[in-house]
C-alpha cells in the first residue's frame, strides 16, 4: 500500500510540475541570438544584422527581381532604414531587432529578445557584406526559416551562410573606390539590374586596404562557411521558479514518505 501511495503522490506532483512547465512553454520566450562570422582571416567582414522574428509576411526581396528599398537599405549601406520600417509595417506584432557593430572574420555577438513562439514562428534576416558594392545575406522567402513549432518548441538550432549564399543586390555598379568599407560608399553608381547570387566579385577588392586595417584578401570558395546565426532558449525567472518548485515538490514527498515507511517498520507489530 505504500508504494502505491508513495508512486501515485510522486506521479501528481511531477504531473503538475510538468503541467507548469507546458504552460509556460506557451508564454513568450527568451531567446538569444548569436551571429558568428566564420569567414576565412582578411576576408569579408559583415554590416549589424537586421531581423525579426514575424508570421512569414514580410518578403523583402526575390531572386531574379529588382531591389526595392528596403533590401536596398540594407545591401548598399548596412542601415536597414528602410527595411525595418517596411518590415514593421507588413508585420506589426513581429519581435524585430539588430545586433549592431562591424563584425570581422572571426569575431562573434550576441543578445537576448522575449519572443512570442506562436505568433512568431519564423526568422527572417539580412545583413550587408563589405567591403562590396551591394552585397548582403539573407533569407528569399520569408517561412525560409521556421524557427517554432505549434507547440513552442525550438525547431533550428542556427542558420548557416555558405560563400554560394551570398547576394548581390543588382541595384550599384561594382566599383571599388565607391564600395563600403574600401572606398567612398557615397559615390553610388546605379546598376538597374536584379537579385542573383554572388561571391566570385569580392576577388575584385583583394589587395586593397579595409576600414578595419587589414588588407583584404577574399580567399573563398562556393562552399568557404561565412556566417552563422545560432538560437538558444533561455527560461524566463517565473519558468524556472516554477520548474524548481516542482522538482522540489517532489524530492520532498519522496523524502516524507521514506521517513513514514523506516517509522512503519520500526514500530512494534
Amino acid at each position: 500500500m505504500y508504494h502505491t501511495h508513495c508512486t501515485m503522490a510522486r506521479f501528481s506532483v511531477a504531473a503538475a510540475a510538468l503541467a507548469l512547465c507546458t504552460t509556460a512553454g506557451a508564454a513568450p520566450l527568451n531567446v538569444t541570438v548569436k551571429v558568428e562570422n566564420l569567414a576565412p582571416t582578411n576576408s569579408i567582414s559583415f554590416a549589424p544584422l537586421h531581423f525579426g522574428f514575424n508570421n512569414g509576411s514580410f518578403d523583402a526581396f526575390d531572386n531574379g527581381a529588382v531591389a526595392t528599398a528596403p533590401i536596398i537599405s540594407v545591401a548598399e549601406g548596412g542601415s536597414g532604414s528602410a527595411w525595418q520600417p517596411a518590415f514593421a509595417a507588413a508585420d506589426p506584432t513581429a519581435t524585430r531587432g539588430t545586433i549592431g557593430g562591424l563584425l570581422q572574420p572571426g569575431e562573434s555577438r550576441s543578445s537576448s529578445f522575449l519572443v512570442d513562439p506562436l505568433l512568431n514562428p519564423f526568422f527572417t534576416f539580412a545583413a550587408m557584406v563589405v567591403p562590396s558594392n551591394d552585397f548582403f545575406i539573407g533569407n528569399d522567402s520569408p517561412t525560409r526559416f521556421r524557427l517554432f513549432d505549434a507547440a513552442g518548441h525550438l525547431l533550428i538550432a542556427s542558420i548557416g551562410q555558405k560563400a554560394r549564399d551570398l547576394w548581390d543586390a543588382g541595384s550599384e555598379l561594382f566599383d571599388p573606390a565607391a564600395a563600403a568599407f574600401v572606398g567612398n560608399n557615397d559615390l553610388r553608381t546605379p546598376q538597374n539590374g536584379v537579385v542573383r547570387f554572388d561571391f566570385a566579385e569580392l576577388a575584385g577588392f583583394n589587395g586593397l586596404t579595409t576600414g578595419a586595417g587589414y588588407v583584404f584578401n577574399s580567399a573563398l570558395t562556393a562552399d568557404s562557411d561565412v556566417y552563422r546565426i545560432s538560437f538558444a532558449v533561455v527560461p524566463e525567472p517565473e519558468t524556472a521558479v516554477l520548474i524548481a518548485a516542482g522538482l522540489f515538490a517532489v524530492a520532498g514527498v519522496s523524502r516524507r514518505r521514506r521517513g513514514q515507511s523506516s517509522a512503519s517498520a520500526l514500530a512494534p507489530a
